[in-house]
């Protein structure tokens, strides 16, 4: 395979997209900053001072793995357990025994909602408390609520066990609760914009506005600080439920000379990915992050650090990677890319081919895994030898010039052939003769460039360019796909992966054997090596390895283009359209909307399940259709629709109010593929390219695409995004929904409830603005497509900004019971 040699830049695409588990809407109220170990956000207190919010967003919740060991009990979401009905218990672990259950409570997600960049991922909340559970022989449930005091408050009256998340100890809450041992520490700081300068001295604060997160513990410092310093002046805002640490970083730099506070651990992880911000001057003492139970249950409190004592690791700080070393510090570090078939986020859950495949390893030897993502420009040779990691490894082909430079590598997990990969608009290179007077341009360093110059040598007459070292391998599709190159080769997986998504690309010969893939290790370091080939040689066996093959490597035919179904007007579209209009009505949605993404993921079958779990006529995940409160299995239509719609619903509830209906629809439909916090980065490198944040088409989905590359997403919060798939996801539904509303205007018009959609409404209640605008009769040349959310000409779109949200559908219809309005539908 064609990984680079020098410096190593191993990156291939991937196959289709998850459906994982997202907060609920009532997590998604909570506090800012908990998801990133934020102890600050623990105090509640009146609002003195509101400036404007910050406007850009931002979070996702982790995931666990997208393929569960078979072996393992089930794991449920850590958003709220619709299912769960609560009750009071007061007494120790022998009480939760006896009920067979343990409750733990938090705010929102306990995990970060970026990409770990160098982290021990086995060592967020959820992940800990489900092993805790597990081995206390307990069946976890989850409940979620607004602040830490809700929280202690509900531990305290028995309406739950543990509170698992970042909690701040203090010596109020060692009176009332049993803490934990500590976690982690971390300290507040102080933190200014790129155009204001850094605070290194608390007394350089003087003259300034310090501006911080109300009711947090971050105001009492402030409140402090401006006790000792001159001329201070504080601000308070409020937050979002769309709000990130990187909402907070954009908004400062917005605002010259603005200083705010936020812990260190905040600060250091987002300086993995920017560097637009000064951290400045520590204040404070530094605070301990521990969980917490009740007073009275001594028992689960001595249980509960006996498994932090057992199982809490810091990332080893050691560069010996022998097996002993290895086992000592109960961590195994793997050097990576952030890239599409090494190590991603993806729906919020960490994936990956040599992530998944690492961590299962690490399993089996009951060790920690810690992720290390190392710089696009930077060889993972030289940082194996330098004792930053253990192993090594993003899809390497094994090469004898990598094993010349000092290391080993494990016996092959993969093969994979080389391909060639064309612009559409220039003849196919069906076999080696077409290559003949045709351009091949190669990423730098990489073994595509010893593959063609074999082909040189063997008498075809093809011309070889070698791309600049920062042109990425993803880069380089990216042109050959707008049509700026002719022709590259990359490995057949990404090549057929990458043709599925984009009309533009078209794979040809395969120019090479399948060339053996696998890790790398230290020479000498052979326990370790015999470990991984007995790992790998025994899990190359199992069902699971091929469908770990199957997803990384193989097209995903949810998002190949689709003829839309046969249809005639006044006849149904699918056998479930009476199904779709009841639930797709009350989440105001259109049904036909809803119909066009069935049939881009299920071709209307019930019972149709991916690779990876999805179920359903919509393929959602069981454990995102368990926290829209419809628990598994989703075959019965009526169950796997109603959790997909929901779920559109709460999607296109993150987004501000700035991005119109319209693209609401497409932002939530790209975020249902790709994860929310995909589509939020695009957003913000959208503004970065001059390009419109709230617009989908020609806008932000041009950003998307851009995603794929190191020059953007080494500097995105979520890193590497497979942009195509959302890309081509969200066109092929548009282009169904179109076609279904264009023949099936007629149902539409018939099916419409006694009370007109609130969009129509709107536009009835202020008729005499719009007759005056002249663009009220635009309306009645053709009924509106739908509800709320549909597909208008460019004059009616005008019709519908000018009217969206005016007055809230509730609103509407309480005025029209009133009499104060009329309305009618033509």
């Amino acid at each position: 395979m064609g990984t680079p040699a020098r410096p190593a830049i191993d990156r291939r695409a991937t196959s289709g997209a998850l459906r994982k588990p997202r907060r609920s809407p009532l997590a998604l109220a909570a506090c800012l900053f908990v998801a990133l170990l934020l102890p600050g956000c623990d105090r509640q207190t009146n609002r003195e001072e509101t400036p404007q919010a910050p406007t850009t967003q931002g979070q996702q919740q982790e995931r666990t793995t997208p393929t569960p060991e078979k072996n393992s009990p089930p794991r449920r979401t850590k958003s709220r357990d619709y299912d769960f009905q609560n009750y009071t218990e007061t007494g120790d672990l022998n009480a939760l025994k006896k009920r067979g259950t343990i409750r733990f409570i938090g705010l929102a997600a306990d995990e970060d909602d970026m990409l770990p960049r160098s982290a021990v991922i086995t060592q967020r909340h959820f992940d800990l408390a489900m092993k805790l559970a597990d081995q206390l022989g307990l069946e976890p449930r989850w409940i979620q609520v607004d602040t830490p005091e809700h929280a202690l408050t509900m531990l305290k009256e028995g309406k739950a066990d543990i509170l698992a998340g970042n909690l701040t100890r203090t010596e109020e809450r060692e009176k009332n609760f049993n803490l934990s041992q500590t976690m982690i520490t971390a300290h507040q700081v102080l933190v200014t914009g790129a155009d204001s300068p850094s605070i290194d001295k608390i007394s350089e604060l003087e003259g300034r506005t310090l501006s911080t997160l109300e009711g947090s513990t971050y105001a009492k410092s402030a409140k402090a600080l401006q006790e000792k310093i001159p001329n201070l002046t504080l601000k308070f805002f409020a937050i979002k439920k769309s709000d990130n640490p990187d909402t907070l970083l954009d908004w400062l730099n917005q605002r010259k000379g603005v200083v705010t506070i936020l812990d260190s651990n905040i600060v250091d992880n987002a300086l993995k990915y920017r560097q637009d911000f000064h951290k400045g001057a520590a204040i404070g003492d530094k605070e301990e992050i521990v969980w917490a139970v009740r007073k009275n249950a001594p028992e689960l409190k001595r249980k509960l650090n006996n498994f932090f004592t057992r199982t809490l690791v810091t990332a080893p700080d050691r560069t010996r990677s022998d097996w002993k070393s290895i086992k000592k510090s109960r961590v195994l570090r793997l050097l990576t890319y952030n890239g599409p078939t090494s190590y991603f986020i993806w729906q919020g859950a960490l994936m990956g081919f040599d992530h998944d495949l690492v961590l299962k390893f690490a399993k089996a030897h009951d060790l920690e895994l810690q992720l290390i993502v190392v710089p696009h420009d930077e060889n993972l040779i030289d940082w194996l030898k330098d004792g930053k990691g253990d192993i090594a490894g993003a899809s390497s082909t094994i090469t004898d010039e990598r094993k010349s430079q000092g290391i080993e590598f494990t016996t092959p997990y993969l093969e994979m052939p080389e391909q060639v990969l064309s612009n559409s608009k220039k003849p196919k290179v069906e076999s080696l003769q077409d290559l003949n007077g045709r351009t091949l341009t190669l990423r730098a360093y990489s073994s595509f460039i010893e593959t063609a110059k074999s082909l040189k040598k063997s008498g075809i007459d093809v011309k070889i360019e070698i791309a600049a070292p920062d042109i990425s391998y993803e880069h380089l599709i990216n042109m050959v796909a707008d049509g700026e190159l002719e022709a590259t080769i990359v490995d057949a997986g990404a090549a057929r992966i990458q043709a599925s998504l984009r009309d533009s690309l078209v794979p040809g010969i395969e120019v090479s054997d399948p060339r053996p893939q696998g890790w790398m290790v230290n020479t000498g370091n052979e326990k370790l090596l015999e470990k991984l080939n007995e790992f790998i040689q025994n899990y190359r066996k199992t069902d699971d390895y091929a469908t770990k093959v199957r997803m990384y490597f193989t097209p995903d035919k949810r998002f190949s283009k689709k003829v839309a179904a046969e249809i005639q007007p006044g006849k149904d579209i699918s056998p479930y359209d009476d199904l779709v209009k009841a639930a797709a009505e009350k989440y105001e949605i259109d049904w036909l909307f809803v119909v066009a993404q069935m049939w881009q993921e299920s071709s209307f079958n019930p019972k149709a399940e991916s690779p990876v779990g999805a179920q359903g006529l919509l393929q959602v995940m069981p454990r995102t259709a368990e926290e829209m409160g419809y628990p598994p299995p989703l075959f019965d239509p009526r169950r796997g629709l109603e959790a997909g719609i929901k779920y559109m619903h709460w999607l296109q509830d993150r987004f501000d109010a700035e991005v119109d209906l319209e693209n609401k629809l497409w932002f939530s439909l790209a975020a249902y593929n790709a994860g929310i916090g995909h589509v939020y980065d695009a957003q913000r490198l959208a503004d970065k390219l001059g390009l419109d944040r709230n617009v989908w088409f020609d806008n932000v989905e041009k950003a998307m695409l851009k995603l794929s590359e190191p020059r953007y997403f080494n500097k995105a919060r979520y890193g590497y995004a497979r942009g195509a798939e959302p890309v081509e996801y969200v066109r092929n539904i548009s282009q169904l929904y179109r076609t279904y509303s264009d023949i099936n205007s007629e149902s539409v018009r018939t099916r419409l409830p006694q009370l007109p959609p609130p969009a129509m409404i709107a536009l009835v209640a202020h008729k005499p603005r719009l007759q005056a605008e002249g663009l009220f009769e635009l309306t009645r040349k053709k009924p509106l497509p739908y509800c709320r959310y549909g597909i208008l000409q460019n004059e009616q779109k005008k019709v519908l900004r000018r009217a969206q949200d005016v007055v809230s559908g509730q609103k509407i219809h309480a005025r029209l019971a009133e009499g104060e309005i009329t309305a009618s539908v033509e």
